[in-house]
């Protein structure tokens, strides 16, 4: 099918926005929740946040304008939306814990200048990346969150009421709700089910009392953007590695995203046509970096959207895309996230959370030959490194310090371990290649969107 005619424009202004709207909505839990997370676990002050979440959702609109524009140099040219990388949530803890959060924002612009530099090459660079090292590396990421969310349930980590009736009544029902929604419902409510658990769980909290309304009344209506909010970045090796494993595992989920909705719009994309997504990727991760939000990714429930709808044109992801950079210019809008409680935001962090362990493990289920003991051992050694080390992180205290750039941090040790481990038993010559994770990831996308719609 001809680019022209993938790309025509949607006729009715209406019902393109509603579209673009309901895009937003898609995302939009993602996108609020992972400013909330890091927030809380870095002590941010509630002026901080409402600059971190609205920057987050002006800097979403700008990352998919960026992709979905597709001129010659960046941008695959589809009908994609970007949000923060969820893989990213832990490790910018981390590191914000334990070097600071200059150095946050230093590994994510080191991160997406890398990925802007090989973008031509990461078609190789991802045969370091086959299923069984994906897997197990996003399984790593999301079984180091649960603790997160299970101290944010019972009110936060140090709180005098820590696992009062009353935090535990409202975290654990938010889950409950969340888990009947996803039962009872289909389609796009089912996909908006977090955003819904999230809503209702705050108006409960409010009959409580639980809900302090002075973030909205304080915040202002309207603000400019701030390069380096946060202070000069700083560029720590430990950091810097960090992030930009977790950009490979981004650019891996992304290509299988590329792929699907090349699938659904009979569009056969070439290396260049990945290139230049994986290019877009990459300055919206810089960007992020300058301007102290996040890294970026593509989001594979609005691939999900696609498929529903039936609407393939990209201006409807140009309306998405300008209606969270408008949203991001209004700092009283971004405060109403604010409104949620700690064990609110808990118990939906716990399904959260729970889905990126279950990401992993789909990838591992449906893509990994597990009747051979080679890959078991694989994904038993790369995930037991990597939780060990996030539990245990002082085991290592008297290494030295060139190791403990490999032993300190769970996330790179697991993967660290995972890559060796894949290369020692499977070599670079695996059955995995990129093309067939992309392929294999597709088809998960797309049997998923067709079940939702």
């Amino acid at each position: 099918m001809a680019r022209e005619r993938i790309f025509q424009r949607h006729r009715h202004p209406v019902k393109t926005f509603s579209l673009g709207l309901q895009h937003v909505l898609a995302m939009y839990a993602g996108a609020v929740v992972v400013p909330l997370i890091v927030s809380k676990a870095l002590g941010f002050t509630t002026e901080q946040l409402t600059y971190l979440i609205a920057i987050d959702l002006l800097a979403c609109g700008v990352a998919t304008l960026l992709q979905v524009w597709g001129n010659k140099y960046f941008g695959v040219g589809l009908p994609v939306m970007l949000g923060c990388a969820f893989q990213a949530v832990s490790p910018m803890i981390i590191i914000g814990q334990s070097s600071g959060v200059s150095a946050i924002y230093g590994a994510i612009i080191a991160s997406g200048l890398f990925v802007l530099i090989f973008s031509g090459l990461f078609g190789k660079l991802i045969r370091l990346f086959p299923p069984v090292v994906t897997g197990s590396v996003v399984t790593i990421i999301g079984l180091t969150l649960i603790p997160v969310a299970f101290n944010d349930l019972g009110g936060g980590q140090g709180a005098e009421d820590f696992g009062s009736s009353v935090h535990l009544l409202l975290g654990f029902g938010v889950l409950i709700f969340i888990i009947l929604m996803t039962r009872f419902t289909t389609g796009f409510v089912r996909s908006i089910s977090v955003l819904i658990g999230l809503l209702i769980g705050t108006i409960a909290a409010g009959f409580m009392g639980e809900v302090n309304f002075a973030p909205v009344r304080d915040a202002s209506w309207f603000h400019m953007i701030q390069p380096f909010y946060f202070g000069r970045p700083t560029f720590e090796i430990v950091p810097v590695l960090t992030m930009i494993l977790v950009a490979i595992v981004s650019v891996a989920e992304s290509t299988g995203v590329f792929m699907a909705l090349g699938k659904i719009m009979d569009k056969d994309l070439t290396s260049k046509d990945l290139a230049r997504g994986y290019r877009a990727e990459g300055l919206a991760i810089v960007l992020g970096g300058i301007f102290n939000s996040f890294p970026y990714t593509t989001y594979s429930q609005n691939v999900g959207l696609v498929q529903m709808t039936r609407v393939k044109t990209r201006d409807v992801i140009v309306v998405a895309g300008g209606l969270l950079i408008v949203i991001g210019f209004v700092p009283k809008i971004a405060a109403l996230a604010q409104l949620v409680p700690g064990s609110v935001l808990g118990g939906a962090m716990v399904a959260l959370f729970g889905m990126v362990v279950s990401s992993g493990m789909r990838i591992i289920g449906t893509q990994v030959d597990l009747s051979r003991h080679e890959n078991l051992f694989i994904i038993a050694c790369s995930v037991g490194m990597g939780l060990g080390v996030t539990v245990v992180p002082q085991l290592f205290a008297g290494a030295p310090a060139w190791a403990q750039i490999m032993l300190g941090n769970g996330i790179i040790a697991g993967s660290f371990t995972a890559i060796f481990m894949n290369l020692l038993f499977n070599g670079l010559g695996s059955k995995h290649t990129a093309a067939e994770l992309a392929e294999s990831h597709t088809g998960d996308i797309v049997e998923a969107a067709g079940k939702s719609a």
